[in-house]
């Protein structure tokens, strides 16, 4: 199951918020914190991540806070969730490596990746704009015989 981690579920809600109030320039991190109620602490660590990651701005000063480095348009939530936690993974090992007892005889590994270049692919096509919209463009349905997943309650 892929599952985005705290950080990047922070991440996302910043960017968002930063692209729907793009107008008002920059909003501080206590805002941020407070509107979502995240531990301060923890935000400004994924804000700096995100600002090393050149996806936001930080801006110094009494009216300093955090903006958008891009427009919204040109930044993906594959670059979001990248730039907080890395590459995305779906199986323990990777192309580079291959230190799992069952590399050479594993007849899913190659299956499983072409999933997550599609999972990736899917992100990477999903700009922080329409993160950003109020209305959402709807899901495409699913291929036939393909149940959707529950939802499940994180704890």
């Amino acid at each position: 199951m892929l599952r985005l981690s705290k950080k990047t579920d922070y991440a996302l809600l910043a960017v968002r918020h930063l692209a729907a109030n793009a107008d008002r320039g920059a909003v501080s991190a206590r805002e941020l914190a407070e509107t979502y109620d995240i531990p301060p602490e923890l935000l400004a660590k994924v804000l700096q991540k995100l600002v090393r990651g050149r996806l936001l701005e930080s801006q110094q000063g009494i009216r300093g806070g955090y903006a958008l480095a891009r427009a919204a348009s040109a930044m993906s939530v594959a670059d979001v969730i990248q730039a907080v936690d890395g590459p995305l993974m779906v199986t323990a090992c990777s192309e580079e490596d291959h230190s799992c007892d069952q590399y050479s005889k594993c007849n899913i590994r190659d299956p499983l990746w072409r999933i997550k270049d599609r999972i990736i692919a899917t992100l990477a096509a999903t700009s922080v704009a329409e993160l950003a919209m109020e209305m959402p463009a709807p899901l495409p349905p699913l291929p036939s015989g393909v149940m959707p997943m529950q939802m499940v309650k994180r704890p």
